[in-house]
């Protein structure tokens, strides 16, 4: 589930148990939701990661699922597939290198570019800039003295004057995008920075797609790039930057139900999850797959039993479109894609219900999370009539969520996203099957199937466009300015999905 923070406002509804349904189904439910969430999370998926041949393997395992089940194709061109192109890792392309004085230098051990670099060849003399401050409080001005440095190779110091550390006085004026700015401004063809703070640890190799690049080429210079730097006292530098992306293709799995009926029900879940680690994963060790058992081969599963249900049941008031998106864990890229590129008419969509990490029910708390109850009015109805439960509900307003429902409320759609709550094993390795609570799997298929009955006749509902509070189920990172960006967006600056009511960005007149 994709780390997006939010608040819960919290609504009780009293537990009622549903003994008899659970003997009518449970048996062969559980057996069957075992077999689909062991096949998901087998180490041979290699942690179904967006854009490998992991997903792929449990693309075509659910299609397949969906197949024997007798539901119609609704990806694009009669397929099961809805295929979507995003940027994976970023990379070093072909066209690097780093000359000072004509001496070459290897990158790695003697410098790399940095994420925040632009791609381009730069020829030019260098100058020192020191720490590339500018701070007129404090009486200090890195740039006084340099005249006609225009056009030229900054080399700038990763410190300050009195260090990095929390009580220094050029706390402010010591971030790096700070001085890239700086140096932009003062002319810079190209930063070249240094780290001769021996308390300063050096920046990250690893590039951020997240970070948006400056205008001209920056490097960090180590080793003996570093010392030539240091000892010179004339320097001509020629650097080439060349940081490349390399495109992934990510697939939805659509499935559905035609009942020739007027509006359509959408259920919901993403199959993707983190494959060996890497961005988003919470574990510190060796590199190891991470199953995803919970996250989310267990919503997963759930949607293939409700899909077996609804191709069995005589409802036929709405008609139903199973889907399973890939990209959610990268930004919701699949729900995203989809909802902007929909197979079906989603003007005709009557609600949406997401299960994302509906495995691991604790026998202790015996409570379900369901998110996106401000959505429609006609929600709190049906969840106080629907009392075959077996477990407490907390219930939160907001339709802006940490998983795939955000996509669908952005375009006026009502939401339920279903949650038993966040564990230990979150985005771990130890994610695995054997802490799956079949059982109450369950009881949350159950419930889900009678609260779709009992608005099975109700029409189309209404909706609700709620006041957006932030959550998550692991919070880590607290997001100011209250916007919804689009992920799969890949040209200069942000593009804005959604904006949260009564935040920053509400506030200064930002619009979708």
């Amino acid at each position: 589930m994709k780390k997006i923070l939010i608040i819960l406002l919290i609504a009780y509804v009293p537990v009622i148990t549903s003994a008899q349904l659970f003997k009518c189904s449970g048996k062969k439910t559980i057996k069957a939701l075992k077999n689909d969430l062991t096949t998901l999370a087998d180490d041979k998926m290699m942690g179904r990661e967006a854009g490998t041949e992991g997903e792929q393997m449990a693309a075509e395992y659910i299609a397949g699922r969906f197949k024997e089940i007798g539901l119609i194709p609704k990806g694009t061109e009669n397929t099961w597939f809805q295929q979507f192109e995003f940027s994976g890792e970023a990379y070093l392309g072909e066209n690097n290198h780093l000359l000072l004085n004509n001496k070459k230098f290897k990158p790695g051990s003697d410098y790399y570019p940095l994420s925040y670099s632009a791609n381009g060849n730069v020829e030019g003399e260098i100058v020192k800039v020191g720490f590339g401050i500018i701070a007129p409080k404090l009486n200090h001005n890195d740039y006084d003295g340099k005249e006609e440095i225009q056009g030229k190779v900054f080399v700038i110091e990763l410190s300050s004057p009195d260090g990095i550390h929390p009580h220094s006085k050029y706390i402010e004026h010591s971030d790096i995008d700070f001085k890239i700015e700086t140096a932009i401004e003062k002319g810079a063809s190209a930063i070249i920075f240094i780290n001769s703070d021996k308390e300063l640890d050096a920046p990250e190799r690893k590039f951020s797609k997240i970070i948006n690049p400056y205008e001209i080429p920056v490097i960090f210079a180590k080793g003996m790039a570093y010392k030539l730097i240091m000892d010179a006292t004339k320097v001509k530098a020629d650097l080439s930057v060349e940081i490349a992306k390399e495109k992934r293709t990510g697939k939805n799995v659509v499935g559905y139900i035609d009942n020739k009926a007027k509006s359509t029900v959408v259920i919901g879940a993403h199959y993707d999850h983190l494959g060996y680690g890497g961005d988003g994963s919470l574990y510190r060790g060796e590199k190891a797959i991470h199953n995803g058992a919970d996250d989310n081969a267990s919503g997963v599963s759930a949607v293939i039993e409700l899909a077996k249900h609804y191709k069995e049941s005589d409802k036929n008031n709405n008609n139903y479109l199973f889907i399973t998106f890939s990209g959610e864990e990268k930004g919701l890229l699949g729900s995203n894609y989809y909802v902007k590129n929909p197979t079906i008419d989603l003007e005709k969509v009557n609600y949406m219900i997401n299960l994302d990490m509906v495995g691991r029910l604790d026998k202790k708390k015996n409570t379900v999370v369901i998110n996106g109850f401000g959505t429609s009015p006609e929600w709190e109805k049906a969840i106080e009539k629907t009392g075959s439960t077996g477990f407490k509900v907390k219930t939160s307003e907001s339709g802006i969520g940490p998983s795939d429902q955000t996509s669908f409320y952005l375009k006026n759609i009502p939401v339920l996203h279903f949650f038993t709550g966040t564990h230990s094993d979150y985005h771990k390795p130890s994610d695995d099957i054997d802490k799956i609570n079949f059982k109450g799997m369950l009881k949350i298929i159950n419930y889900v199937e009678e609260l779709m009955d009992e608005l099975d006749d109700d029409g189309k509902l209404e909706f609700i466009k709620t006041k957006d509070v932030d959550s998550t189920k692991a919070p880590r990172f607290t997001v100011t300015l209250g916007v919804i960006p689009d992920y799969l967006f890949d040209g200069d600056g942000m593009r804005i999905d959604g904006v949260n009511e009564g935040r920053s960005a509400e506030a200064a007149g930002m619009k979708t």
